[in-house]
C-alpha cells in the first residue's frame, strides 16, 4: 500500500550527518560503524534511505529544511545569526535539488504535480526502483527567514509549509520546552503565509502559540508529527481539545515514531525502548485515541520523524528501517481497522489534505 510520510529531516541527515541517502540503510550503518563515528548518538543506527523508502512503498514525503538561531548561553544548539541559519537551509535546498537532478527525488509544489506523481507510484508496471521519491518542502522552525522578504524567496523555490516553532525560544514563535507564544514577527509571518496559500504546521507550538496561531491563521493547517498528551503527558503532545480543534479545521495529524513521544516516562537520549515496551503498536494506541475522539479515521496518518536526530536507539525496538511501516497494515487490522481506514491512514488523508490546501492554486 502506498505510504505518505509527512515528516522526514532528509537534507539535515545528508548535509550535517554526512549520510549519502542514495545508499541503503544497511550500507549507511556499516560506513558509520567502520569509521567508528561517535559525534552523534545515533551513529550506526539510522533507519531512512531512498532505497528503503522505495522498498517500503513510501512514495511521497514532506521533507524539511531545519536550522535554528540560538542566543549565547542557550541550552539549545544552533546558529548565532539568521544569516548563518539561512545559509544552512540553502545548503539543504541544494541537496534536494541535486537529488532531483539525479532522478532520485521529485519536488511536488501543486495539485497537478501531485496527481501526476501519485499516478506514477500507483502504476505497478513501473518498478519502485525506477520511481523518484516525491517530496513537499517544509520549514521546521522559521528562525532562518532573515525577514519576511525571505518568505517569498523560499516560496519561489518550492517551500509550501512552515512550522514557526521548534525547540526553545524562536524568532517567530516559542516552541517545545517554553510557554510563550508567537512573537510580533511571527504573527506577521502567519499573515504572509496566509496570503501565499501556504500550510501552517502546528507542530512544536506551545499551548499559547497554538491558540494564537489557529485564531490568526485562516488557511490550511496540519500537525506533521505529533502524538497524544492523554497517553504521554507532556507539552510536546496534543491535548484532546487541540486534536478536536485541528479536526474541525480538516487537519491531519502525523503519528511520530520517536519513543519518548510514545510511552510515558521515557527520557530522551537516555531510556531504552525495550525497557519501556515501545513497539510499533504503541503508535496505534495514539492513532486509536484520535480516531475514537473524532469518530473516524480521517485525521491520522504517518509523520514518523525517523532519523530526526535519533535512530534505532530511540525508535520502536521492533522497527529496523522505514520500510517496516508496511507492517502497520496488519497492526491496524488486528485492532479492528478496515481496508478503507488503512487507505486513509497510509495515504488518502494526506492526499486529501494537500488537494484541499492547493485547490485554489492548481497549475
Amino acid at each position: 500500500m502506498l505510504i505518505v510520510d509527512a515528516h522526514l529531516d532528509m537534507a539535515m541527515n545528508a548535509v550535517e550527518w554526512n549520510r549519502d541517502y542514495t545508499c541503503t540503510v544497511q550500507e549507511l550503518r556499516e560506513r558509520e560503524i567502520e569509521k567508528n563515528l561517535s559525534d552523534k548518538r545515533d551513529r550506526g543506527k539510522g533507519t531512512v534511505s531512498l532505497p528503503d523508502l522505495r522498498k517500503g512503498n513510501v512514495g511521497l514525503v514532506v521533507a524539511t529544511q531545519l536550522a535554528r538561531v540560538t542566543q549565547r548561553g542557550s541550552a539549545f544548539d544552533g546558529w548565532y545569526s539568521p544569516a548563518q541559519a539561512w545559509a544552512m537551509t540553502q545548503a539543504q535546498v541544494a541537496w534536494y535539488q541535486a537529488m532531483v537532478d539525479l532522478g532520485e527525488m521529485v519536488q511536488i509544489t501543486n495539485a497537478t504535480e501531485l496527481d501526476t506523481h501519485i499516478a506514477l507510484w500507483e502504476n505497478t508496471d513501473v518498478p519502485n526502483d525506477k520511481k523518484p521519491v516525491g517530496f513537499i518542502l517544509s520549514l521546521e522552525g522559521a528562525d532562518s527567514l532573515i525577514n519576511l522578504s525571505y518568505l517569498e524567496k523560499a516560496y519561489g523555490y518550492g517551500l509550501r509549509a512552515i512550522g514557526p516553532a521548534w525547540y526553545g525560544s524562536g524568532r517567530y514563535a516559542s516552541g517545545t520546552g517554553t510557554t510563550d507564544g508567537l512573537t510580533a514577527a511571527g504573527k506577521d509571518l502567519l499573515r504572509e503565509m496566509d496570503a501565499l496559500g501556504m500550510i501552517l504546521d502546528a507542530t512544536h507550538l506551545t499551548d499559547k502559540g497554538f491558540d494564537e496561531a489557529l485564531a490568526l491563521f485562516k488557511g490550511p493547517v496540519w500537525a506533521s508529527h505529533h502524538n497524544c498528551r492523554a497517553l504521554v503527558p507532556h507539552q510536546r503532545q496534543l491535548t484532546d481539545e487541540q486534536i478536536l480543534r485541528l479536526a474541525e479545521r480538516g487537519a491531519v495529524i502525523g503519528g511520530a515514531l520517536d519513543a519518548w513521544m510514545m510511552a510515558p516516562g521515557f527520557v530522551q537520549r537516555q531510556s531504552d525502548p525495550k525497557a519501556f515496551g515501545v513497539t510499533m503498536s504503541k503508535l496505534v494506541d495514539h492513532w486509536d485515541h484520535i480516531c475514537q475522539l473524532t469518530g473516524n479515521s480521517l485525521h491520522v496518518a504517518f509523520g514518523t520523524d525517523l532519523d530526526g536526530m535519533f535512530g534505532r536507539e530511540q525508535s520502536p525496538y521492533d522497527l529496523d528501517t522505514i520500510a517496516d511501516l508496511q507492517l502497520y497494515q496488519d497492526l491496524l487490522r488486528q485492532r479492528g481497522y478496515g481496508e478503507d481506514d488503512l487507505k486513509n491512514i497510509f495515504h488518502q488523508n494526506w492526499l486529501r489534505c494537500l488537494k484541499q490546501a492547493w485547490q485554489n492554486n492548481i497549475l
